[in-house]
């Protein structure tokens, strides 16, 4: 019987994804387990993971075409089956639920589930392996992979899988030893915080029993041992009967896959493609031979062959002659296009711009540069000044949230930065609380993990208040969007060297210009230029941000 395929939802936070790419075209026999395409999400690329065993009937979604979650992608069955009245909603006929050998229904699995009783695990030497909370906000993960199989022997600190969140993929390390009996979620699967992932104990432990335990007193939607493990593929719950996915030969067929695919997880893609690096090049150290994000760092590629008669450039266009390009929209510019659309439209912004003298400030950087560890820069020595201006304006280190306001006692920073898909914030927590050497040092990190995409969710998280420089391409005066949940944000222009009136005789000097966007809900104009003022003083004279 035919199956629709739906876009599953991959992170807590998707609402739409991307065909990156289809590994299958129709006409294709498709196993459980192999990979039908590539999805793009606002912070990831991930592998979308067919469990029907059939023929790639219909594709309904084009490369680069977005399609909610829950929007029909693709539908496989037999070949030669009329698919026509999924497409348009009416009912297939019930017999056909019947000619799937040996599927358990839906309507079979609930029987399954443990009975309300104690169930006596004492004796059981094996424990259950559940989705960590990888963040504060985090709901749900997707197993982008595993990196053992069932039956591996497992070593207390060894990753057995790599989780994706809706911002970052993150390795899932193991606490036990003993050997992996069982897997419940599948690669390409999300799976909500504490839900059962694995079990690992000793060899042939009773783990079907440990999981009944886990059903009674957890969740009623637990899923038992022999049960298919809950798909991202949500339609599955709607059909009526699920094609029953064992979790170890999955994998394997995933593994040994008939289509040539190669073997890399989901982050060795994606950091290839940014360093432009040719994985069918890299030699893969995973399980399996399988590539993995330290092989794609450590890749050194051979020396470049002769290059073969060049193909003939393409033509540029006649003088005069119109022409353009389009691309679609990634995901992460659409999150960001969202967010700041929602902020500009939704908060009242004014602005407050303001000239700061900065001859002191180059005088006193270049001197902490000469006996510093770590090199200072102007930028480091705003979001201290920040950080001291906001401890005695506390009103501006707010947010607005609909029927109070919040007066943050803690001072966390968000430092814009520049990646190529758009505008990542990481955040420098308690920089008040800072030297100079360690706000620079931790600037020059998380804008390294931000441009490699290795921020995990606890360093773009929780921001207070927000700067964005871009003083270094020499813009001298420009306005921010404020970045939520913040009440403002500081625009920061670049040092200009001009002419300036001190002492009624004209001098040459270094202006830098500031520009502070304000939420007129939570920030008065008199609140945002008291803070101004505060803000010039400490860098017109340093040495106060050091006290």
């Amino acid at each position: 019987m035919a199956e629709i395929i739906r876009m599953p939802k991959m992170s807590d936070t998707m609402e739409e994804g991307v065909i990156a790419s289809w590994l299958k075209k129709v006409g294709d026999t498709v196993k459980p387990g192999d990979i039908l395409a590539e999805v793009e999400t606002d912070k990831a690329t991930m592998e979308l993971e067919s469990y029907e065993e059939g023929v790639l009937l219909y594709i309904g979604v084009q490369e680069k075409d977005s399609v909610p979650v829950n929007g029909i992608i693709a539908i496989i069955g037999e070949k030669g089956e009329d698919f026509q009245h999924l497409l348009n909603g009416s009912t297939p006929a019930p017999a056909k639920a019947a000619e799937v050998p040996a599927a358990p229904t839906a309507v079979e699995v609930k029987p399954a589930a443990a009975p309300a009783e104690k169930i006596d695990t004492s004796s059981i030497n094996a424990t259950v392996i559940t989705m960590p909370k990888m963040s504060d906000t985090m709901q749900e993960g997707t197993i982008a992979s595993w990196l053992k199989k069932v039956g591996d022997v497992v070593k207390s600190g060894e990753i057995i899988a790599e989780v994706e969140t809706d911002k970052a993929t993150m390795e899932l390390e193991s606490y036990e030893d003993g050997v992996l009996l069982y897997i419940g979620v599948e690669a390409g699967n999300s799976v909500a915080v504490d839900g059962v992932i694995a079990v690992i104990g000793e060899k042939g432990a009773d783990y079907q029993t440990l999981l009944k335990a886990q059903q009674s007193g957890g969740s009623k939607s637990a899923t038992p041992a022999e049960s298919t493990p809950t798909p991202a593929i949500e339609v599955k719950a709607t059909q009526a009967s699920p094609a029953p996915v064992v979790a170890a030969p999955v994998i394997e067929t995933s593994n040994s896959s008939a289509n040539d695919r190669l073997k890399a997880s989901p982050l060795a893609k994606k950091i290839a493609a940014e360093k432009g690096v040719d994985i069918r090049q890299v030699q893969g150290s995973g399980e399996g031979g399988r590539i993995v994000k330290k092989d794609i760092e450590t890749f050194v590629p051979a020396a470049p062959k002769a290059a073969s008669a060049p193909a003939p450039a393409v033509s540029s266009p006649a003088l005069g002659q119109e022409s353009f390009r389009e691309e679609k929209v990634s995901q992460m510019r659409k999150t960001i296009a969202k967010r700041l659309a929602e902020s500009k439209f939704g908060a009242p912004h004014f602005y407050l711009t303001m000239e700061i003298n900065m001859d002191k400030a180059i005088e006193a950087r270049k001197s902490m540069n000469e006996f510093s560890s770590v090199k200072i820069s102007f930028n480091d020595m705003v979001i201290k000044a920040a950080a001291v201006a906001l401890r005695q304006h506390p009103k501006v280190n707010s947010s607005w949230l609909g029927d109070k306001i919040r007066y943050n006692d803690h001072i966390h920073i968000g430092m814009a930065v520049a990646v190529e898909e758009g505008l990542l914030v990481p955040v420098i927590r308690f920089a008040d609380q800072l030297s100079l050497s360690q706000i620079s040092n931790q600037a020059k990190t998380l804008g390294g993990k931000a441009k490699n995409k290795e921020l995990q969710p606890k360093d773009w998280e929780g921001n207070t208040f927000t700067i964005s420089n871009l003083g270094m391409f020499g813009i001298e005066e420009f306005t921010a969007i404020i970045n939520p949940p913040d009440a403002c944000i500081l625009a920061v222009g670049g040092i200009k060297e001009t002419v300036i009136v001190k002492d009624g005789q004209m001098k040459i000097g270094n202006v830098m210009k500031v520009t502070l966007s304000c939420d007129h809900r939570v920030v008065d104009g008199a609140v945002g230029s008291a803070f101004l003022q505060t803000l010039k003083g400490l860098l017109e004279d340093p040495v106060r941000i050091l006290i």
